[in-house]
């Protein structure tokens, strides 16, 4: 039976609530913009923003050209020309503030922190991420931090683990569990680096794609178990 000491945790929608954070972000950005928020585009916005990010995952954009062209392109589908790196500036200092936790985040990792190495595996910006953990209170509780912008890669790549393996001293990969709630660049991307994986769906979303996790939790207090029963502890 296989023990497991290194722990993996992706940040957004894994311990920090992304979708509370940015809704506000973008209220405020729209309310200083003096253009109306509706829900309409607020979806618009959504579909934009995930197939950027989804291309920067495959490698085709960078990340300046994910979050400077999102604001340019929405506002051109509605006839107005704004510039595209302003409003990035403007949103990423709104999105900063959001630190609220994912229901169980803060118990798990204050609870799991003195049994295992913990080490946060993320896409993103890194002022924005790194920020967005001090003020939650999880920073200290983490060995590490890998954001995709100090890296050079980006999750699911496999240039991105290695570099964090690297980082790691007496790294064993069969030792170790990436958990996230992204299919396509958390469990994706440990499968590409050899890791055992965890896929968090708190949705119950049907996984219609051909990604295999090791494992499936509902709520972050089941990790709990997984990790314990590896143990041998039960």
């Amino acid at each position: 039976m296989k023990n497991y000491k290194t722990l993996f945790f992706d940040v957004d929608d894994t311990l920090l609530d992304f979708g509370a954070a940015e809704k506000i972000a973008l209220q405020l950005l729209f309310a200083e913009q003096n253009i109306p928020h509706t829900p309409e585009m607020e979806a618009k916005y959504q579909g934009i923003n995930q197939s950027h990010w989804k291309r920067f995952e495959q490698g085709e954009l960078d990340r300046d050209e994910v979050v400077n062209t999102r604001f340019s392109i929405l506002f051109n589908d509605y006839e107005k020309e704004v510039d595209g790196t302003l409003l990035e500036k403007k949103y990423r200092s709104y999105l900063e503030q959001g630190n609220q936790l994912v229901n169980g985040a803060f118990e798990l990792i204050t609870e799991l922190q003195s049994d295992y190495d913990l080490y946060v595996v993320t896409n993103g910006v890194s002022k924005t991420q790194y920020k967005r953990l001090l003020d939650s209170g999880l920073y200290p509780l983490f060995k590490g931090i890998f954001v995709s912008e100090d890296t050079g890669f980006q999750k699911p790549m496999k240039e991105f683990f290695d570099y964090v393996f690297a980082r790691i001293p007496h790294f064993e990969v069969e030792q170790a569990l990436i958990i996230g709630d992204s299919l396509s660049a958390d469990i994706k991307g440990g499968e590409l680096a050899g890791l055992d994986t965890c896929w968090f769906n708190p949705k119950m979303k049907p996984n219609h794609s051909n990604i295999n996790p090791t494992y499936q939790i509902h709520k972050l207090e089941e990790l709990k178990q997984i990790v314990t029963e590896k143990m041998g502890a039960y």
